[in-house]
């Protein structure tokens, strides 16, 4: 009889296959094919180029010798450690740009074209600097979002003076000092969307999505190909050779609107900058979703593109319809893409998510199904979904459940279609995770309400809080903000009868509303709350507060309000917060008031 050793290593060795072929089980079929040769896509080029030629000669015999511009769509746009993080994130692990970072003891804040640091031990700023080189013209630059790897601090930011991204990079020196090391400029048309984010990092990568659209006979197209520089040190040099320029076999018409969907990774433990692009050629529009592995970029003509981080080659499937922003996406653990799509819609540019759009489906497609363009998802994976009616519709996956809705809310079971409808007293303005469970957030007349939703083994409401006189003070994910270790959330306010997608551009949020989260009932603590503003403040770029200024902060058992220029730090005892100090920080201004010390700021069970 075999040894039970013998009969461990025969099992093991039996699996080992099937071991490899669930890791192997979301591989595409096949992939898009690159450009064999710098030659091969020159020919594209020229052959695009005589096509116009012919176009244009044709239709001045027909119009008696009138010119022909470039069609409008295709003009170039005018040359973006985990347990202490304090961003709400789509996906653990994939950190998105924001206005506040933590590093350490130190809060880092980027605001009005400013960087400045806070200390959380010494009770004071630390340090402030321009958020750009001072051999750098900031006119007609936004300077919005900002990521930290190490010591490094990556200042994101778009120049419509210039034409593209910029990355200012900093060290932080762990005193908290600022030191300005250099800027690279990476070659983008605007990325800029309501409600999605320009950058990620994950580990020490820093991750872009661009849009390079294509202008085959306005001047040479090799200008619009992926490219980097250093500022000051040089022309821009290639990052995207023909041999990772994809394309699938479907013919493409230039003058429908063609665009490069470009993924940079750039590598932020390097000394320098270092970036590798992937791209690929398609129809214009978009909207982009990036999982732990994958960018997806969905374009106008309905093809989705799977964009592999790891530099490998990207695939593509059709698709019917499009989403409504970064939200409308999950690549869940057993390999399916699921993705909530409406008719008609124009994808998350500017403020394309905000419209009202057609019928909508929940689609679920494993990745394996993936292939080289040609193929399309099987009408099977599309599950048709109620209809809502409003502008601004709200969608997330919290878990196994996609939650959408504007003035209604619906409940999807990924895994079956099934679908809840759970009537509301309240529009649907923000949806959020509460650990395994969500809260729903929206305004009824001049009151903002929270309804917590138990989501398994059904979706059904637990609890209910009525703010009165009250509405949101941000509309970015990451205004708000749950501590689970500590059962707290946060939300900036404004009063009631405002609208935060406007008074966030140029006005901080009124306070900061704290709600304790008890088995999906909501108790309030209690506000901190913002003091008249500074707004003297000698802006010099970026002076609308685009992604918001305000934010609700737990930090190692410490509550924080960041309002505008003012860090206000609070203690919660007996179920209420107060507050106990706080630092004004705008340029110019004195510091006002102490921050309590740390070990006296507790969280109350």
């Amino acid at each position: 009889m075999p040894k039970k050793s013998h009969l461990l290593a025969l099992f093991v060795a039996a699996l080992a296959p099937l071991a490899a072929s669930a890791a192997e089980s979301t591989a595409p079929l096949k992939t898009l094919k690159p450009f064999a040769s710098e030659k091969e896509l020159a020919a594209l080029f020229d052959r695009w180029a005589e096509e116009q030629k012919r176009r244009r000669d044709e239709l001045r015999a027909a119009q008696g010798a009138k010119s022909m511009s470039a069609p409008a769509s295709l003009a170039a746009a005018p040359a973006a450690a985990e347990a202490d993080s304090v961003t709400n994130v789509q996906h653990a692990g994939v950190d998105e740009g924001g206005i506040v970072k933590l590093h350490g003891d130190y809060l880092v804040v980027l605001r009005r074209g400013r960087l400045f640091t806070l200390s959380l031990t010494n009770n004071k700023p630390i340090s402030v600097s321009d958020a750009f080189g001072s051999n750098v013209d900031p006119g007609g630059a936004w300077y919005d979002e900002m990521l930290i790897s190490g010591d490094t601090i990556a200042v994101i930011g778009y120049s419509y003076s210039r034409g593209g991204t910029e990355i200012g990079l900093f060290r932080i020196s762990p005193a908290g000092e600022l030191a300005y090391k250099a800027t690279y400029h990476l070659r983008s048309n605007d990325y800029y969307s309501s409600r999605n984010y320009a950058s990620r990092l994950i580990g020490s990568k820093l991750v872009f999505y661009s849009p390079l659209y294509l202008n085959p006979w306005g001047g040479s197209p090799y200008n619009a190909l992926p490219a980097m520089r250093q500022w000051g040190k040089g022309d821009f040099r290639r990052i995207a050779p023909a041999t990772r320029i994809y394309r699938s076999d479907e013919p493409l018409d230039p003058s429908q609107g063609l665009a490069l969907h470009t993924v940079s990774v750039c590598d932020l433990a390097k000394a320098e900058l270092d970036c590798e692009s992937t791209s690929v050629l398609g129809p214009a529009g978009r909207v982009f979703y990036v999982s732990p592995e994958s960018v997806f970029v969905w374009n106008v003509k309905s093809a989705v593109f799977r964009i592999p981080l790891d530099g490998s080659a990207p695939s593509s499937l059709k698709v019917a319809g499009s989403p409504i922003d970064q939200f409308s996406f999950l690549e869940d653990r057993d390999g399916f893409l699921n993705v909530l799509v409406r008719g008609g819609g124009r994808g998350e540019a500017m403020w394309s998510s905000e419209a009202r759009a057609g019928d909508r489906s929940l689609l679920r497609v494993h990745l394996s199904r993936f292939s080289d363009g040609r193929d399309a998802a099987p009408a099977e994976s599309y599950q048709p979904l109620p209809g809502v009616q409003g502008w601004n519709l709200q969608n997330r996956f919290v878990g196994n459940y996609l939650l959408y809705g504007a003035q209604a809310l619906y409940v999807v079971r990924t895994a079956d279609g099934s679908s809840f409808g759970l009537p509301l007293k309240h529009r649907v303005d923000r949806l959020e995770a509460l650990g395994n469970d969500a809260v729903v957030i929206g305004s009824a007349g001049r009151d903002l309400h929270f309804t917590s939703l138990r989501l398994a083994p059904y979706p059904v409401k637990a609890g209910q809080y009525v703010q009165e006189n009250a509405a949101q003070g941000e509309t970015r994910s990451h205004g708000f903000f749950y501590s689970e270790r500590d059962g707290l959330l946060g939300l900036p306010i404004i009063g009631g009868g405002q609208r935060a997608l406007r008074h966030q551009l140029r006005n901080a949020s009124a306070s900061i509303l704290y709600l304790k989260n008890s088995s999906l009932n909501f108790s309030p603590i209690g506000t901190l709350d913002a003091a008249p503003a500074n707004t003297n403040d000698g802006c010099r770029a970026s002076c609308v507060d685009w992604y918001g200024n305000s934010r609700p902060l737990f930090i190692r058992g410490r509550v924080f309000a960041l309002m505008g220029y003012e860090l206000v730090e609070g203690r919660v005892e007996r179920g209420r917060i107060s507050e106990v100090g706080r630092v004004n920080f705008a340029p110019g201004a004195a510091p006002i008031g102490r921050f309590a010390p740390p070990a006296v700021s507790t969280v109350a069970p």
